[in-house]
Order: structure tokens, then C-alpha cells, then sequence
């Protein structure tokens, strides 16, 4: 997918957002929060019910005015610059926003003669698989369906930002590959991405980055692999007799390696496994006759840090 910049030259922060705060009358929905989207990257907004994620992202959409705080998208302020700013990004709602009596085909060929330099229309529409519902109105279609013209509307005038709202809601897990992939072209194209997903495989999947909302605030962000490192990542566990020596299998170990015994039989050893550390144990277990069973080494998931830090699970 050849990406074209209308826009003009694309600054390396697609997103800069400074101290934003928006309130509801007495309700304090985001506060100070602090968010950068780079150019050719994918920025996973990731929080519980109610934590402010969307009214951010609806803030960088020109949708909602900010109280305090700057917002600048390609380097336009969302509210005062939309003429200028909206026929540079996309943005996919989790509903909404297509007109129900118009029928999929019309409405994304419309959409693409808004644009000047849009995708072929014929070949997005085979690649999210709406062939067989073109004539279809946007009312009749099923919820998958709905969902995939939503993302095709979202990216057929080639915008330089995307965002994507639940994208892969209610798809197959086949649609759901093919949303991954044209999202992983995107990135490829230098299309910066902010995308909101209930799915944390999803988000460790496509994020370079993710950023952590709970309370109006940013509480954690990094790549997956940073959120991911320290805790129970390279965690070694394995059954055998209960009682083991332990002291002895660490002085075989490398520094810095520590090991406990779970509950009776069940042991775990954290800290820099690798190769060579998984042939150690192994090797102790056979000289001190100890049948290690169940052997496997274990990494702490996106989903492990979401609930350590906001104590609750991601829902819609």
C-alpha cells in the first residue's frame, strides 16, 4: 500500500499532547495527562472503563475541546485547525458515523472521491473481505461487517494518522489477521496509528508503544517488551521431589539467580534464564537424581501488567 502525504512534509510527532485536562461539570475525566504518537508507529491506548482514553482520543480527533493542556495533531491544533487537519487523518469509530440507509460500496466510493489521492477502492474492498456486501446498507450489514467498512473508510484517503477504535471488535479471527496486516502496512507506509483495543494480544502484537490510562493519567507506557521485562518474565518452574537443596542448585547458578519452592514439589528459579541456565538446572536435577518434570519457563503478558497496575481487567 503506497502511501501518498498530501499534507506535505509529516513532523516525526504526529501527536503531541501536553497537560491535557477535560472535565464533565464536577467529573475530572483526564488530568494532565501527556501522550506523543511518532510517525510509523503504533500507539496502543490501553485503560479500564472510565479511565479517560477515549475522551483523549476524541480530544486529538478535534471532537472535544480540551479545558487546559495543548493538543497539536501534524502540528494543528484539532479544534481551531479541522478544515486542515481532517482530510489528513482517518479515524475509525467503534460505531457510528456512516449513514445506515447507504449502501457499503456508495458510501466507500464516496468517501474515496472526498480524497485526491485515494486507495483503489476495488482492492481494499477484496482485501476486508466486503465483496459479497457492497450493495448491502450500512443497517443491514452484520456487526463484523460494519466493523470492516469502518476501517476501510478510515484508510482509503491514505491518511498520514489513523485512528482506530476497536477495530477487530466482533471480526472472525480471519478478518481479525487481515485488520492486523493492513495495519502492520500502515506502519510500513510511515502512517502513525493510535489504536484502542480491549484485546491485549492485539496490543503486544501491533503496539511500538503502549501507553497505561487509569484515573485521567498516564500510569505506565513503553514498548511491550519494557512493560513486559522484571516480574515473572524468564521465570523458570518445574515439579520434582519435595525438599530439594536449594542452596546447593543456586551455588551451580549463575549471580544474581534466586529459587523457592512454591509449594511442596513445585520450584521456581527467576532471573536471567537463558539456554544455558535452563542446561544447568537440567544438569543439576540428573546429578542429585531429581526427575524434573513440567519444565517451562514462563513471561509475564501485557494483560499481567494491566491488572498489577489498575487492579482490573480490560473489558468493553
Amino acid at each position: 500500500m503506497q502511501q501518498v502525504s498530501p499534507g506535505g512534509a509529516v513532523p516525526d510527532s504526529l501527536v503531541e499532547v501536553r497537560g491535557l485536562v477535560k472535565r464533565y461539570g464536577t467529573k475530572t475525566a483526564v488530568d494532565g495527562l501527556d501522550l506523543v504518537v511518532r510517525a510509523g508507529t503504533v500507539t496502543a491506548v490501553l485503560g479500564p472503563n472510565g479511565a479517560g482514553k477515549t475522551t483523549t482520543v476524541e480530544t486529538c480527533e478535534g471532537y472535544r475541546r480540551p479545558d487546559a493542556g495543548t493538543v497539536r495533531v501534524l502540528g494543528l491544533d484539532p479544534v481551531a485547525d479541522a478544515a486542515r487537519l481532517r482530510p489528513r487523518i482517518g479515524v475509525m469509530l467503534q460505531s457510528g458515523g456512516v449513514y445506515s440507509g447507504a449502501r457499503a460500496d456508495e458510501m466507500l466510493r464516496h468517501m474515496a472521491r472526498l480524497h485526491a489521492h485515494p486507495l483503489d477502492v476495488d482492492t481494499l474492498i477484496e482485501r476486508l473481505g466486503l465483496g459479497s456486501c457492497g450493495r448491502t446498507t450500512y443497517r443491514r450489514l452484520s456487526g463484523g461487517q460494519q466493523q470492516r467498512l469502518a476501517l476501510a473508510l478510515a484508510v482509503v484517503g491514505r491518511p498520514e494518522l489513523v485512528f482506530l477504535d476497536e477495530p477487530t471488535a466482533g471480526l472472525d479471527p480471519q478478518a481479525r489477521r487481515s485488520t492486523w496486516e493492513l495495519v502492520r502496512e500502515l506502519r510500513a507506509d510511515g502512517v502513525g496509528t493510535v489504536l484502542t483495543t480491549h484485546f491485549m494480544d492485539e496490543a503486544e502484537t501491533l503496539a511500538d508503544d503502549v501507553v497505561i490510562i487509569d484515573a485521567g493519567r498516564v500510569i505506565a507506557q513503553g514498548s511491550p517488551e519494557e512493560l513486559c521485562r522484571g516480574g515473572a518474565e524468564n521465570t523458570l518452574r518445574f515439579t520434582g521431589r519435595p525438599a530439594l537443596d536449594l542452596g546447593s542448585l543456586l551455588k551451580a547458578l549463575p549471580d544474581g539467580t534466586a529459587a523457592a519452592e512454591l509449594t511442596p514439589g513445585v520450584y521456581r528459579i527467576s532471573g536471567g534464564i537463558d539456554p544455558q541456565l535452563l542446561a544447568t538446572v537440567a544438569a543439576w536435577c540428573a546429578q542429585h537424581g531429581v526427575m524434573a518434570d513440567g519444565i517451562s519457563v514462563e513471561r509475564r503478558t501485557l494483560e499481567d501488567v494491566f491488572l498489577e497496575l489498575t487492579g482490573k481487567e480490560l473489558r468493553p
